[in-house]
């Protein structure tokens, strides 16, 4: 299986970091990427539109859960199939859990097919961003197997799945 890497620019990493924590916020936020896919050795997908949400997109929303209205997640598909887009899903886990809860594997379990059935089979990448660190899943070849990513290429500088990165651009190390 080809490894699947996510390619951002510095101004939208670090937009898309702002918007997904926000300081003094509790509540986890989301945003979705429309991306092209370049394919050589890897599975490139490459943002070329964004959609941050607002408060209004979502049905419920806590520290450590989020649901979308279903409003927000007819607009999505829809923009992507009339853009002939994958989508790359983000959201935030400000409680510093870098990686995915249960709630979120059961509801990409159910929400990726649906997906990749309404876009035709076209890939979908899912990551969460939480103060330490990323983890993400992209489903290339099938809405039933996803992969762990290799990373954010932000600017030729990739961040991988358990690195940890601050805004500023620096790594930290553990104490």
């Amino acid at each position: 299986m080809a490894d699947a890497l996510i390619s951002l620019t510095r101004t939208d990493y670090m937009r898309l970091r702002a918007h997904l924590l926000p300081p003094g916020s509790e509540d986890e936020e989301a945003a979705f990427a429309f991306a092209d896919i370049q394919q050589t050795r890897s599975y490139r997908f490459v943002p070329r539109e964004w959609r941050l949400l607002a408060p209004g997109d979502f049905e419920y929303r806590s520290p450590y859960h989020l649901e979308l209205a279903d409003e927000t997640r007819a607009r999505i598909i829809k923009r992507a199939h009339d853009l002939r887009a994958s989508i790359v899903e983000f959201h935030s886990h400000p409680c510093n859990l870098v990686g995915f809860s249960q709630s979120d594997l059961a509801g990409m379990a159910e929400f990726v097919p649906h997906v990749w059935w309404r876009l035709k089979g076209r890939p979908y990448a899912a990551v969460v961003i939480a103060p330490d660190g990323i983890d993400g899943f992209a489903w290339t070849t099938s809405p039933r197997t996803p992969q762990r990513i290799a990373g954010l290429d932000v600017d030729g500088r990739l961040i991988k799945p358990g690195d940890r990165w601050w805004p500023g651009g620096r790594r930290r190390t553990h104490a």
